[in-house]
């Protein structure tokens, strides 16, 4: 399955790396005095030798001195550690707000040789047609991108309105794709415990092609319901924010994988479920999920999260099985990938040391592809369809009128009116729903910054619907303009939060005017904008322009009040009708618990 992404096919290259292995033909490249993390035992070898032919490991050992000859590049490692390169098992690249080639850019510094990657944020504004498109970039480098179809587009049928429309049908066709390995997470877990024909559908396209189900179960429940997901054919999920959770998936052979990424910071809740128990550790992932541009250049990729899982007080070995060897065998691909052991992929990082962990060179397929944080080949800019960077479809005018809330027709002016209210919580994926008390104002309801509440707006973008909905939100703290953004998963619709209808309107109009992005206004004028003409997610700059844009844009964010980290990140989640409690679609108000529409104003009678 994984030949499509190796420099060859281990069947064309048998004979010669044997003959290498035993000295009879000399090696490409030579690795000596290394330490080794060797992840088939979980210990650490000093001294070894390792010994490249064909892009693939042909010799690992005490002396690999025989596998020399004239032609060999020899490096030597002086003592560095090496590993296999690192696997991230989770990843959306639209969350970067860079293309997939600037990603590979981004990462490879810092050990990232594969991603499993679900590009169900292009899927929903552009479908497989724009997935195809950023496969294209991603192909031009040496990184591993190995995509996991988008399985829930919409993410939960009904209740929100998408640019596309994926269904079993097309799943099928795109197992037959070369850079395809599985099914994107399926957030649509209740369509699977209801027994649906969609959902089982697309699981038995992937299951019928042969290739992995990645999941996304994210309730706190671990018996009957869980027990189904996984009965179905489900092998991952990266929604565990319990140690509980995290712990029972592995007990039933589903894959944990524990997330670290820019907002969403699992980990450190998810190491009880190893640091706290002795169990084996085969069945954890570190993954990332959602990583901003700035993570990338300030923190790191994969080895952020390695040093964060050692701080977390797992063993640095076990954390990097968590990112190489399990992750290859949760994909069942580590016949070629995930170790550093005769036959398979070169794909090796050298690390300073098993205490700071900092990466100096990473090999993929036996070729240096960086050194000392700083790609070595060269990439150019990659040419986008014009439909890709024209995906702005609102089909009305948005002026503040727009955003005037009536009250009830019965309410008088003065009365309070209870609402539904969408509170979002810090480094958290689920919010809550809780209710409030609003003043009606001149027969409208106004955000109410004593309560914290601000208006909240999502306008359908794709198909010029002119349709929005309509709610409050709780948790941001600001004090004074509005934000907007068209990185809104999963439609990536045109979301709008506010103090006011002008500051709203303004925000809603600047990224309709660019083709999408995030933007915060106050008192009439832009204070920061990170145009994403790309779909509406991302820009064809590199990762530090686009860090140095966002760093900005959060700037913006503290000037206007807001404390929270990452709060682009968290406010993205806002639409997502996959997640616990309540959200907030194009077409309404989403209770996530029972998945139902659900009124604004509560009766409370």
């Amino acid at each position: 399955m994984l030949n499509h992404f190796c420099k060859k096919p281990l069947w064309e290259c048998t004979q010669t790396l044997a003959a290498v292995a035993q000295g009879r033909t000399p090696a490409d490249t030579v690795i000596t005095g290394a330490r080794l993390v060797n992840v088939c035992t979980a210990e650490v070898q000093d001294d070894i030798d390792v010994a490249i032919a064909e892009g693939r490991i042909a010799y690992v050992g005490q002396s690999a001195a025989h596998c020399i000859g004239e032609g060999t590049r020899v490096i030597d490692a002086a003592g560095q550690v090496i590993a296999p390169g690192f696997l991230d098992g989770h990843i959306h690249v639209e969350s970067s707000m860079i293309g997939a080639g600037e990603y590979a850019r981004a990462v490879i510094p810092h050990g990232t040789v594969g991603i499993y990657w679900d590009p169900h944020e292009v899927c929903n504004v552009l479908g497989l047609e724009g997935v195809q498109v950023m496969m294209e970039d991603a192909a031009r480098t040496p990184l591993k991108a190995m995509v996991t179809t988008p399985s829930c587009v919409p993410a939960v049928p009904g209740f929100e309105d998408t640019g596309a429309a994926v269904g079993p049908a097309e799943i099928a066709d795109s197992m037959t794709w070369g850079g395809v390995v599985g099914l994107g997470e399926m957030m649509n877990f209740p369509g699977i415990l209801a027994g649906t024909d969609h959902a089982h559908g697309e699981l038995a396209a992937t299951l019928a092609a042969d290739k992995v189900v990645t999941g996304h179960y994210s309730i706190p429940e671990t018996d009957q319901g869980l027990n189904a997901y996984i009965a179905s054919g489900v092998r991952c999920c990266h929604e565990s924010t319990r140690a509980e959770d995290a712990l029972a998936k592995m007990r039933l052979g589903q894959y944990a994988q524990l997330r670290y990424g820019s907002a969403w910071l699992d980990l450190p809740n998810l190491a009880a479920a190893i640091t706290e128990t002795d169990i084996d550790t085969r069945f954890a992932n570190l993954i990332s999920d959602d990583t901003h541009p700035h993570t990338l250049v300030a923190n790191g990729h994969l080895d952020y999260i390695l040093r964060k899982a050692v701080e977390c007080g797992i063993d640095v070995v076990r954390a990097i099985q968590m990112m190489t060897i399990n992750t290859a065998t949760c994909f069942r691909m580590d016949n070629e990938l995930g170790s550093i052991t005769p036959g398979k992929c070169a794909d090796i990082v050298f690390l300073d040391n098993l205490e700071d962990l900092n990466v100096t060179r990473v090999l993929i397929d036996g070729e240096v592809v960086a050194e000392n944080g700083a790609c070595t080949f060269p990439l150019a800019p990659f040419e986008y369809p014009a439909w890709v960077t024209h995906s702005m479809h609102l089909g009305r005018a948005i002026a503040p009128e727009t955003f005037r809330v009536e009250a009830p027709a019965d309410a008088a002016e003065g009365d309070a009116v209870c609402v539904r209210v969408i509170e979002v919580l810090p480094g958290s994926v689920p919010d809550r729903e809780v209710r409030a008390a609003l003043t009606v104002t001149d027969g409208a309801l106004e955000s109410d910054l004593d309560q914290d509440m601000l208006k909240t707006f999502v306008f359908e973008r794709h198909h010029e619907t002119g349709t929005f909905g309509v709610g409050f939100t709780k948790g941001f703290g600001i004090k004074r303009g509005a934000m907007a953004s068209t990185v809104a998963h999963d439609a990536h619709n045109l979301l709008v939060v506010g103090t006011n209808d002008a500051d709203m309107a303004l925000a809603a109009n600047t990224l309709a005017e660019v083709g999408g992005g995030m933007v915060v206004v106050a008192d009439g004028e832009v204070l920061g904008l990170v145009e994403l003409p790309i779909a509406g997610l991302m820009n064809d700059l590199d990762a530090p322009a686009m860090s140095e844009k966002v760093h900005h844009l959060e700037k913006t964010w503290a000037e206007i009040g807001c404390t929270m980290p990452s709060p682009f990140m968290t406010m993205a989640l806002i639409p997502l009708a996959c997640l616990p409690e309540l959200r907030l679609t194009n077409r309404g108000l989403v209770d996530c618990t029972t998945f139902q529409f659900v009124d604004l104003v509560v009766d409370e009678g």
